[in-house]
């Protein structure tokens, strides 16, 4: 029996560690255990457990290193379910509302795959090209702001990590050669890290501003009846100096080397990226070079279809994925599934996220804080919606929490408890406040979650908490700026 028992633990959670493998079973054993304690003595057991499970699953989330959360999100998931502290047919409203993130991450992720020759060659020409980190750390963070302003943030960061896994492998193969030393191998590491993070703040600098940028922004300027070109106005007084504050950050942390920036290219490893692509260029055959010709038409395409909003996100990315497969002859079924072994583990974790979110709404979860905003001051509403959103968001969800906080204002302009300058307010404080103070943990935003949870992430040591650490400048400055033009201009 006691053999048994023993590959049974052996093979549950694979190759985690033991102590890893013991907190998730405590979780699931205790959580029963907790949730009928709480109702023998009347108190409210949903309210109470549904905390519990939402701190387990953050649990998972920052040790994904140890454990992908796919597996022990998923058990403790199915558990409150078990419970009955939500029901699957919520679980898959939560799904239907947010079935456009789900297939932008399956299909257009993957096209990105495809067109990763291209972006190689363009950010090896950038590398050659710009040597100062500095320059290098800024460039990446306007670029990804001006992307994820026009087409989305999911894409972008997609782009951010097949151009750093391509610049990883070749640091790797150069190691495996023994034609660079390991301390050079980390360095190169550590460089990639600085600029993913530099991008993924980018991301969300540019996604606040425009109604494309994040999904929550289409709901609550939908929501406000705002168009695109209002949804910018509206937020430019606060976004603008905020962007400007990111981009000022991003020069300090670097110059300053703060919370592990810093880390400068070596000369060997810049050249080692250099010859590699020369090398690539030399035997690069007539048909590949035809097909780096369709990746650039292709990607053109792309960047006209998302700015002028031809069909939904994911929608483009199935007939991308069509026409780069279609015109660089990748016809078999083998080939085409490497392109999905990213997005899909990733899009089945935002699923069980989704189950987490239906039992935050199903229990009430943020009830307490949304009442106490709601019942504040007129005059003290904007920053209190600002940072009750920002808190909520960065442990949750931003577009659940922006959704139940737009429901509210709309209910409460609806019964005239608000005017339509205050509701116009509180819009531009929800927006603001679940887009920028949401960029304090990896599950605060779809985008950084995808990067926490991809290939990369571990290849270059970017934890949960390595994650928290890198954007805590970040997290402070723009938090802090976005709430004093908040006090000062709505």
């Amino acid at each position: 029996m006691s053999n048994v028992l023993s590959k049974i633990n052996e093979s549950f959670l694979g190759d985690a560690p033991g102590w890893y493998k013991k907190t998730i079973i405590s979780f699931l054993a205790l959580n029963p255990i907790i949730y009928f304690t709480a109702l023998s003595f009347d108190l409210d057991a949903g309210f109470i457990i549904g905390w519990v499970l939402l701190l387990q699953f953050i649990f998972t989330l920052i040790f994904s290193i140890q454990c992908y959360p796919l597996q022990p999100g998923g058990l403790i998931a199915l558990e409150s379910l078990f419970l009955g502290l939500t029901d699957p047919y919520h679980v898959y409203h939560e799904i239907e509302s947010n079935l456009e993130v789900l297939l932008l991450l399956i299909f257009m992720v993957s096209a990105i795959f495809f067109m990763k020759d291209l972006l190689l060659v363009i950010f090896t020409k950038l590398l050659e090209t710009v040597k100062n980190k500095m320059a290098l750390s800024l460039l990446f963070m306007i670029s990804a702001a001006f992307l994820s302003a026009f087409l989305d943030a999911l894409t972008v960061t997609a782009v951010l990590i097949a151009v750093s896994i391509g610049f990883y492998n070749i640091f790797s193969f150069n190691h495996k050669q023994k034609l660079i030393t390991a301390d050079e191998f980390e360095n190169g590491k550590l460089f990639l890290r600085d600029l993913v993070m530099h991008g993924a703040i980018g991301t969300a600098l540019g996604g606040v501003c425009t109604i494309v940028g994040e999904p929550q922004n289409l709901l609550i300027a939908t929501k406000a009846d705002w168009t695109f070109y209002e949804f910018f106005i509206k937020m430019a007084p606060i976004t603008m100096p905020v962007l400007l504050a990111g981009l000022v950050t991003c020069l300090f942390v670097e110059r300053f080397k703060l919370v592990g920036y810093g880390v400068i290219l070596s000369d060997k490893l810049r050249n080692k990226i250099i010859e590699d692509a020369h090398r690539k260029d030399q035997a690069r055959t007539d048909a590949e070079k035809l097909h780096l010709v369709f990746e650039g038409i292709l990607g053109v395409c792309l960047i006209v279809a998302l700015g002028l909003h031809v069909a939904p996100v994911g929608i483009i990315g199935l007939f991308l994925l069509v026409a780069l497969t279609a015109s660089k002859g990748i016809i078999s079924e083998h080939k085409l599934g490497k392109a999905f072994e990213e997005p899909l583990p990733f899009t089945g974790l935002l699923v069980i996220f989704f189950v987490i979110v239906a039992v935050i709404n199903d229990q009430n979860l943020f009830t307490p804080v949304i009442l106490a905003v709601l019942n504040a001051a007129t005059e003290i509403q904007a920053p209190l919606f600002y940072i009750a959103n920002g808190v909520l968001s960065a442990i949750s969800d931003n577009v659940f929490v922006a959704t139940v906080y737009m429901n509210e204002i709309v209910l409460a302009l609806e019964n005239g408890i608000i005017d339509r300058n205050q509701f116009d307010v509180l819009a531009v404080a929800i927006n603001t406040g679940t887009n920028l103070p949401s960029v304090a943990t990896p599950n605060g935003q779809a985008a950084f979650l995808f990067l926490l949870t991809s290939s990369l992430a571990p290849l270059i040591g970017l934890s949960y908490l390595r994650m928290v650490i890198k954007a805590l400048p970040y997290t402070f400055v723009l938090t802090i700026v976005g709430l004093i033009c908040v006090i000062l201009f709505l």
